[in-house]
């Protein structure tokens, strides 16, 4: 019995943890861009987005459909990114414990 009430708490510290890692990663920026740096995309770790850079070479109508790719692969990059920094951030919290397949990621 007293196994179980240790995995317990560890369970609880766990929790802990990863309520703070969460909140962390609020405040975690990463940034995607494409087209050589002509579009820049801001998010949060969790892949809230902050902010976007377009250079003005783009702004042309007959530059839409380079842009609306371009936007595609910032944020593509942006998103990588915040997911590697989310992957360091459950290795250092687990200790590099591999969770099983399927378990869902607990920040979306």
């Amino acid at each position: 019995m007293a196994d179980f009430m240790g995995m317990m708490k560890q369970a609880a510290q766990l929790q802990s943890k990863m309520q703070e890692m969460q909140a962390e990663l609020d405040n975690v920026a990463v940034e995607g861009t494409a087209g050589g740096g002509m579009v820049t995309v801001k998010l949060t770790a969790k892949g809230e987005l902050k902010g976007l850079t377009i250079d003005d070479s783009l702004m042309q109508p007959s530059e839409k459909e380079i842009l609306e790719d371009l936007l595609v692969a910032a944020h593509a990059d942006a998103r990588r990114k915040a997911e590697e920094v989310l992957q360091e951030r459950m290795k250092a919290l687990t200790g590099g414990l591999k969770l099983p397949p399927g378990m869902p990621n607990p920040f979306g």
